[in-house]
């Protein structure tokens, strides 16, 4: 199969690899001569369309034509633009709950935490309250790491670093306080040493308020400007945090334990064709065991929302979805910025063209589960099933936003690649078989493998089986590299 016609209401077909002007090709027992070259990922007409008619891909309206357009020829940003526009009046019309998959009753190898808080790694965190102190961090990182080396239980020592802390004020100031605080009282931290500067805004005292409760011998802080000597008192203290986060051994954990974060980036025309349905799959499949799972990137719900809206469990649910989608909407526009600004370059490289189109490949990450919440930024998940949560599209953003929101792990979807990885595990999935080829040291898990006859539900099995392993220690690509990196999102959209 060269070309897929995703939905048999789609007057388009995407190509399954490199084609060229003057190809026939077969889609649906139809015989289509290519008037262009298609590259992989990038879409052609199977219809005559006219300026101004709808073109349809997964079954919905992706934009319309900007111009005359025959059949085979290439659908791009050159004729193709999106119907989206502003802020929108939504009507709840419910979907009946589709069946998921019969449910795994399978454990895996965790860390159960105080008040039954489950963790799926036993770190030492170091977390600054300032960037200030970066310098100072970072070298306890390690000796926090060679402190560690003789202590079975802990699975590392990370320095959380950050730009933020000081000269922040209003919203900015306490969303940095916020998300800072949700990393501390993260379940994969079996211990955390907070270091200070002791002259910033967020200083340990401030910090402390936004931390809420703790326990003090899990969670201990240094100011350096008043010790004499930072690092050794900054050692010393690690040692007790050590013995502490020891006394924590990986224990069998139900699947229903699971909370974990659904993110695409550096998507391509494959996408929504291969690695997004997957992870959708896998996510029906962690849900219908009884765990959760985060869908985030709002902007990228644009022009597929009304799917989400109509998944909601209730009349509540769906007016908290309408809020998020206007709420993110109005942020742009109070800035001046055009809504729509979106797919990025990278993602028209990759066949992807506008809005629309992105976002009804991106949305594909949330399965067929009901709706069941939608948290603020900085919110903590507290409902089993598909929750959404309020971040950008930026993925160094969203992810942080999945980890503080107590994530365990992170599904990580991507037709381009990239090496990102934040404070818990990333398992990154590539969408087509030459990047899980040519970025082995970023991929995890191949779905491209979808379009070499291998079924839906065996490869959602396997990384099922992947997940399950990873939540009980082994290592993903983006952790092999010592990639731990945060970014929080200044003065955004926070309800």
């Amino acid at each position: 199969m060269k070309a897929l016609q995703i939905s048999k209401l789609d007057n388009t077909a995407v190509a399954l690899e490199n084609l060229f002007k003057g190809n026939i090709i077969k889609v649906n027992n139809r015989e289509i001569t290519l008037l262009d070259d298609i590259c992989i990922g990038h879409k052609f007409a199977l219809d005559n369309i006219k300026r101004g008619e709808n073109i349809v891909k997964y079954g919905f309206p992706i934009g319309h034509a900007s111009e005359n357009i025959f059949i085979g020829a290439h659908i791009h940003t050159h004729n193709l633009k999106t119907n989206l526009k502003g802020v929108k009046d939504y009507k709840y019309d419910p979907v009946l709950p589709t069946k998921l998959p019969i449910k795994k009753n399978t454990t895996f190898m965790g860390y159960r935490r105080d008040k039954n808080i489950i963790g799926i790694r036993n770190n030492i965190l170091i977390v600054p309250t300032v960037n200030c102190v970066t310098s100072t961090v970072r070298y306890l990182e390690r000796k926090g790491r060679k402190l560690c080396r003789n202590l079975k239980n802990i699975d590392d020592c990370i320095a959380v670093t950050h730009p933020y802390g000081c000269s922040q004020i209003g919203d900015d100031y306490h969303t940095t306080q916020r998300i800072l605080a949700d990393i501390v009282n993260h379940p994969n931290a079996g211990a955390v040493l907070v270091v200070g500067l002791g002259c910033e805004n967020n200083n340990i005292d401030e910090f402390k308020k936004a931390l809420g409760n703790f326990d003090g011998n899990r969670v201990k802080f240094l100011v350096t400007q008043e010790v004499k000597d930072e690092n050794d008192a900054g050692e010393k203290l690690l040692l007790q945090l050590a013995r502490f986060a020891n006394q924590y051994t990986r224990t069998a954990c139900h699947v229903s334990e699971l909370r974990v974060g659904l993110k695409c980036g550096g998507s391509d025309g494959l996408s929504g064709i291969t690695a997004n349905p997957l992870i959708g799959a896998l996510s029906d499949l962690i849900i219908a065991s009884g765990g959760s799972t985060v869908l985030t990137e709002v902007p990228e719900m644009f022009g597929a929302e009304s799917i989400l809206m109509n998944r909601a469990i209730d009349k509540r649910v769906f007016n908290k979805t309408v809020a998020l989608i206007n709420n993110f909407k109005k942020y742009f526009q109070r800035y001046g910025q055009v809504i729509y600004d979106n797919p990025s370059p990278g993602n028209k490289k990759g066949g992807i063209t506008t809005l629309e189109d992105k976002s009804l490949g991106c949305v594909q990450k949330g399965g067929q589960a009901a709706v069941k919440d939608v948290l603020c930024y900085g919110d903590i998940l507290k409902n089993t099933g598909l929750n959404l949560l309020n971040g950008p599209g930026n993925d160094s953003v969203s992810t942080t936003a999945l980890a503080a929101c107590g994530c365990q792990l992170i599904l990580f979807s991507t037709g381009r690649g990239t090496p990102w990885g934040t404070t818990v595990p990333v398992i990154k999935i590539a969408t087509n078989d030459q990047l899980a080829s040519y970025k082995s040291k970023w991929i995890d898990f191949n779905a491209g493998r979808l379009l070499n006859n291998i079924s839906m539900d065996n490869l959602r099995d396997e990384l099922f089986d992947l997940i399950i392993k990873i939540a009980s220690g082994q290592l993903t690509k983006s952790e092999q590299m010592d990639f731990h990196e945060i970014a929080i999102m200044k003065d955004g959209v926070t309800e």
